[in-house]
């Protein structure tokens, strides 16, 4: 299992047997680093091996764009109940945050990236979250692949044409299983709540994410007012 080494300010993920190399020194991972030892760098510096957790892959994913914040991939799970055993379909994989965050909760993923670079990024960043077993990153467009992927318990979408694949998900949804679409855009968000109404896709839901965090001084308490902590929209339907 991947971890993350730390000195003072800096962290690393790293896979084991990987080569760290810094202005620090070279340090070569082991095949089992324990969480809580020091590891030092042929120069003598310490790194502190610490386990990894789902938020260090938002924090130190390579990313090929914005990837999705914890707070809407924590709305994703809760409101899918993704878990233990069950099929994602995915499609925007970006960095592969989500998919990373999935597969840790059990899942297995079929992930479609239309960038190959990008996708090539999103398949060592799955070996780094050591998750590379259990998510599957394609290149290319998820819609000529939807007759021959099979049946999944939950889909989730994060691509301009995602109302496409929502129109269709009756069909690639095992019964009570959950569409979720996440989009920065109004426009992309009605069409994808239209599209699974007009499929019979029920408790059709659209949330805004937003999170505001607090500042505590002398002067009292107050939410910061640093950015509008807006990050998007996520849309849910469930397929009865």
């Amino acid at each position: 299992m991947s971890v993350v080494l730390v000195h003072d300010d800096r962290e690393y993920l790293v896979a084991p047997g990987d080569e760290l190399q810094t202005d620090l020194g070279v340090l070569e991972v082991p095949e089992d680093p324990e969480p809580g030892t020091v590891l030092e760098t042929h120069l003598g510096e310490p790194f502190t091996v610490r386990a990894l957790r789902g938020p260090d892959l938002f924090s130190h994913f390579e990313r090929t764009g914005a990837p999705m914040m914890p707070r809407d991939i924590g709305l994703v799970m809760g409101e899918t109940g993704v878990g233990q055993g069950d099929r994602v379909l995915d499609a925007g994989t970006g960095t592969g945050v989500l998919s990373a965050y999935l597969a840790r909760a059990g899942a297995t993923v079929t992930t479609f990236e239309q960038d190959p670079e990008f996708a090539d990024v999103a398949r060592e960043n799955m070996r780094l979250a050591g998750v590379d077993d259990r998510v599957d990153v394609r290149s290319g467009d998820v819609r000529p692949h939807l007759d021959d992927l099979g049946n999944f318990d939950v889909i989730t979408l994060d691509t301009g044409d995602a109302a496409d694949v929502v129109a269709r998900a009756p069909g690639l949804l095992e019964s009570g299983g959950f569409v979720a679409v996440y989009s920065p855009f109004v426009e992309q968000t009605r069409a994808a709540a239209e599209a699974a109404r007009e499929a019979g896709l029920s408790g059709v839901t659209t949330y805004e994410t937003i999170q505001r965090q607090m500042q505590f001084d002398d002067r009292g308490s107050r939410p910061s007012t640093r950015g509008v902590g807006h990050t998007g929209y996520l849309t849910f339907a469930r397929h009865e």
